[in-house]
């Protein structure tokens, strides 16, 4: 679903991501761990056709960020840290917003806002404008406008920031059903243990460099994610 193939990008002389490669396939949920500044960020924004880059190539379903981006952009949904959103509309205004670019029908929409609303408890304040909304609120809006064109791939940086137990738990059943129905989800967090726990796949970047990636069975063996994680902070990369 998500090829990244030697992926670099530099800002004046700095490697940011340096020949990066990673492949998130089909029904997976593949976690993407680093410290901060490690380059997870700029990797996201790149795979989103938001950041260009110096050199090699991201595939989605099999189309070309960099050659055919409209297209890519179709078949993705992307859940930033912080969300941009315009605050001058009220929830339901940016959600029709929303499905309007992606051409939803009426029908369609009025579904979708109806159920991740409910599930994320955001349905009473939808008439509100979003300048009024708390972060968590914010973010749940985010979530709602990111799967109401049906993603075949998720990208989310940092997702479960700002949400409280109740809308966390919920996203990641969520997360798991997009996966069940054939998408795929790549998402960063510094919590590790929810990345353990609810993560098929996982990758760990440092200064811009793959550390370790794969099964998240495989990778862990016998000890905490968090304990590998912090032993690769030692490595040499």
């Amino acid at each position: 679903m998500l090829i990244i193939k030697n992926l670099t990008k530099t800002y004046g002389s700095k490697k940011a991501v340096d020949d990066l490669s990673l492949h998130i396939k089909k029904g997976e949920i593949y976690g993407f761990i680093g410290h901060n500044g490690a380059g997870k960020t700029t990797t996201i924004k790149a795979c989103c056709g938001i950041l260009k880059f110096d050199s090699g190539e991201i595939f989605i379903d099999g189309d070309s960020i960099q050659n055919n981006p409209l297209e890519c952009k179709k078949k993705t949904a992307y859940i930033p840290d912080s969300p941009d959103l315009y605050e001058f509309l009220s929830g339901i205004k940016y959600l029709n917003f929303v499905s309007d670019i992606y051409g939803i029908s009426q029908q369609d929409r009025t579904a979708k806002i109806k159920k991740y609303a409910g599930l994320l408890g955001l349905t009473e304040d939808l008439a509100q404008p979003v300048s009024a909304y708390s972060h968590g609120m914010k973010q749940k809006l985010a979530v709602i406008a990111a799967l109401i064109h049906d993603p075949k791939l998720i990208i989310m940086d940092e997702p479960f920031v700002g949400l409280d137990p109740k809308a966390s738990f919920t996203l990641k059943e969520i997360m798991r059903q997009i996966c069940s129905e054939g998408g795929a989800i790549f998402f960063s967090t510094h919590i590790l243990e929810v990345a353990e726990k609810l993560c098929d796949k996982v990758a760990i970047i440092k200064n811009g460099r793959l550390v370790i990636s794969g099964d998240m069975d495989e990778v862990k063996g016998n000890v905490s994610l968090e304990e590998v994680f912090l032993g690769s902070e030692d490595m040499d990369v």
